[in-house]
């Protein structure tokens, strides 16, 4: 089991990369690879080929929408990938200092998987009651099952 590497979209803080750096993980913002204002296919074969788990607030474009994830986005029928990490923030806002609370959420989850989020999906999302979160095989092994007998 390997420990993630962490690629943090230019939509969140670079300070992100930092907390992962000093949660023990390896991580680079699109920034400091000068990857910034890449359109999402651009970064697909980035992330995919660098085994990368990505974390961004843009979850529809990476996993599709609330009711399908998985139907859409650049993560759909990618059957083995390093992880997704979709943090979402409160609607007036997403301040840095919510960014980083919610993704050091993210990565103790990520802990309760040996640092290992391969084909997860993780989601922090700010409610009116607190920070919520979900973490689910992704894709789901129906998906795979399915992929398997089509």
């Amino acid at each position: 089991m390997s420990r993630a590497r962490f690629l943090i979209d230019e939509c969140l803080s670079v300070e992100l990369a930092g907390l992962a750096w000093q949660r023990g993980y390896q991580a680079s913002h699109l920034r400091d690879l000068g990857l910034l204002r890449r359109k999402d296919e651009q970064l697909a074969p980035v992330i995919f080929e660098g085994d990368w788990c990505f974390v961004t607030k843009n979850a529809r474009d990476f996993r599709g929408p609330d009711s399908a994830k998985g139907s859409s986005g650049e993560y759909a029928g990618v059957d083995l990938h390093a992880g997704l990490v979709c943090i979402h923030g409160p609607p007036e806002g997403f301040t840095k200092a919510e960014q980083l609370e919610a993704f050091a959420v993210a990565l103790d989850l990520v802990e309760q998987y040996g640092g290992d989020p391969t084909n997860l999906l993780v989601e922090v999302v700010w409610t009116a009651d607190g920070i919520g979160y979900e973490v689910a095989e992704f894709p789901t092994d129906t998906d795979l099952l399915n992929a398997i007998l089509s």
